[in-house]
């Protein structure tokens, strides 16, 4: 095209006032051109560009009507800038698809999101032992890929972004589709929602580099960063209600074990429970410890770290425990191998051809959902209907920092950072630290005179 394109003066509304009829030109680049076409009422603008696939050696596209009258923005009419502007678009974006067709199919959301899913579920089932779906994989099914009716599951329509090419993804279309986002959805399912999502692109990313625009990355971390807050005021991770006294995680402790005797658990119940008390880790961790974790000689438990973030941590953490909590394991720890799976429950199945149910052997507790129903049992009891399970890793990391340990030894021992610590904890850092800082205070006002006369220490 460089080589027999003829240009013609077309860039002001006079200059082409001049022109005859017919279709004049100015380059874009090497291959592309704007075009202006004038008839008998009037100009248009048109993009024409190489075609380096196959089929036609030139593609051409409409972009609008000129304004021949003068070179001031009206509107429904475009002058040169504004037709170059939109022709330039329309190249590159023509340009964008054709060579992410060429590679083979166009790389979409959803098959993003589907190539995540699949990664995540095979994790999951390695780490179970067993088939099972990810977490994340129900969270982009149901405001992403969308999901058919199922029981009294609701039918979900996918999200007109899961059709988007990544070629030509926008940081307008991630805005569009949050703005899209249920207003109950509560704040953390959102974020996790978010999280996933940006896991995904980064994966696609990573893999079809060579296929992809290098600003992805850019457009990705824009579009899906997380919103600033609306209000000055920090909103703390742990409501005051949540934060337990070593008295009121007693009378948990005790409605557990009530409960656990009631239900025939065996102390399975009890033992998870005090093990959550006692070390404020995270259910995820502590259904993963091994009978070898628990190490009475040291008075302590090795809690394995969570399997957050990309990596680069100790295998497990040590938590100091006491005696009463080595007691409550003692039934779980005699005559087991190391290597077993600490905390157990029972597994049950029905009985065929009946109503009834019977025991079907011993297995790890798999889910936080499987501690639901008796966890409702054991607030009622304890006469605290509020409190969550969560409630008691809340309390412990608030219980280290009212003990004035540091707070890289709090977090290190929660298997969290100082940031977060810091972030959604500041309130009760600062309570922790009240008795230290009063002893920093110091007379500052002079004391008065009986001539009402202030004397102020000069220099010397």
């Amino acid at each position: 095209m460089a080589k027999i394109l003829r240009e013609a003066p077309i860039t002001t509304a006079s200059a082409r006032s001049k022109l005859p009829a017919g279709e004049y030109a100015r380059r874009l680049d090497a291959d592309a051109a704007v075009w202006y076409r004038r008839g008998k009422r009037g100009g248009v603008w048109f993009a024409r560009w190489r075609n380096h696939g196959p089929g036609a050696n030139y593609l051409q596209a409409p972009v609008g009507p000129a304004n021949d009258v003068n070179d001031k923005l009206t509107d429904g009419v475009l002058t040169f800038a504004q037709a170059e502007a939109q022709a330039r678009q329309i190249v590159t974006k023509a340009r964008q698809e054709a060579k992410a067709a060429a590679a083979g199919p166009v790389l979409t959301v959803r098959l993003a999101v589907e190539s995540y899913i699949a990664e995540r579920d095979a994790r999951e089932s390695r780490r179970k032992g067993r088939p099972v779906r990810s977490d994340a994989g129900q969270r982009l099914r149901r405001y992403i890929l969308g999901q058919d009716k199922r029981g009294s599951r609701e039918a979900v329509a996918a999200a007109p972004l899961a059709d988007v090419g990544l070629h030509a993804l926008k940081e307008s279309d991630l805005l569009n589709w949050r703005k899209l986002l249920p207003g109950d959805l509560k704040g953390s399912t959102e974020q996790r929602l978010i999280n996933d999502l940006k896991a995904a692109f980064n994966g696609a990313y990573a893999a079809h580099r060579e296929r992809l625009d290098p600003t992805l990355p850019a457009v990705i971390k824009h579009g899906l960063k997380a919103e600033k807050m609306d209000t000055d005021e920090a909103a703390p991770l742990a409501r005051d209600n949540q934060i337990l006294s070593a008295a009121q995680v007693g009378k948990l402790l005790a409605a557990a074990r009530e409960i656990d005797i009631e239900g025939n658990w065996n102390g399975d119940l009890f033992r998870l429970v005090v093990v959550l008390a006692a070390t404020g880790a995270r259910f995820s961790q502590i259904s993963r410890m091994k009978v070898g974790d628990v190490q009475r000689a040291q008075s302590r438990l090795m809690v394995p770290s969570s399997r957050k973030g990309r990596g680069g941590k100790i295998a497990s953490v040590p938590v100091p425990v006491g005696k009463d909590v080595m007691d409550a394991l003692l039934p779980a720890t005699t005559g087991r191998g190391n290597d077993e799976i600490l905390m157990e429950r029972w597994r049950s199945k029905q009985v065929a051809g009946s109503i009834g149910w019977e025991r079907a052997g011993r297995g790890a507790w798999q889910f936080a959902s499987e501690m639901q129903r008796p966890w409702h049992e054991i607030r009622a009891r304890a006469k605290m209907p509020t409190v969550i399970p969560y409630s008691l890793r809340h309390s412990s990391i608030v219980r280290g920092i009212r003990a004035n340990l540091p707070i890289r030894l709090v977090a290190a021992l929660h298997d969290t950072s100082v940031p977060m610590i810091e972030r959604h904890y500041g309130r009760w850092i600062a309570d922790g630290l009240e008795d230290l800082a009063a002893a920093a205070v110091v007379p500052l006002v002079p004391a008065q005179s009986n001539g009402n006369v202030i004397q102020i220490a000069g220099r010397s």
